[in-house]
C-alpha cells in the first residue's frame, strides 16, 4: 500500500489525480483546490497532469468511454501547478 505524500505549502505534487482509483489520488491537496497553467493558459478541467514529464489529461467535450467516464486525452507541453488556497492553520 502507498503512503501518501507529505505536502509542504510551496507547491502541489508532482503528479495528481482526481480519481480515487488511482495511485496518485491525494485528498490533502485536493482539498486545498490545484490550479493548473498548461501553455500558459489556466485550465479548469484537466482530470490528472504531471509537471515534470510535461502532460495533462483532460476530457474530449461530453464524450464518454463505455463505462460512462469522460474520455479524456494527454496532451503534452509545459505543466505549472500552484495551489489555490493556503493550508489550514491549527491555532487556539
Amino acid at each position: 500500500m502507498m503512503t501518501e505524500p507529505i505536502l509542504t505549502a510551496e507547491s502541489p505534487p508532482d503528479r495528481l489525480c482526481v480519481h480515487a482509483s488511482s495511485p496518485f489520488y491525494s485528498e490533502a491537496a485536493l482539498a486545498r483546490g490545484v490550479g493548473v497553467r498548461f501553455r500558459g493558459a489556466e485550465r479548469q478541467d484537466v482530470e490528472e497532469y504531471c509537471v515534470s514529464e510535461g502532460w495533462i489529461r483532460a476530457p474530449v467535450g461530453k464524450t464518454r468511454d463505455r463505462k460512462g467516464n469522460l474520455l479524456l486525452i494527454k496532451l503534452t507541453g509545459p505543466v505549472e501547478a500552484y495551489f489555490l488556497a493556503q493550508p489550514a492553520t491549527h491555532g487556539n
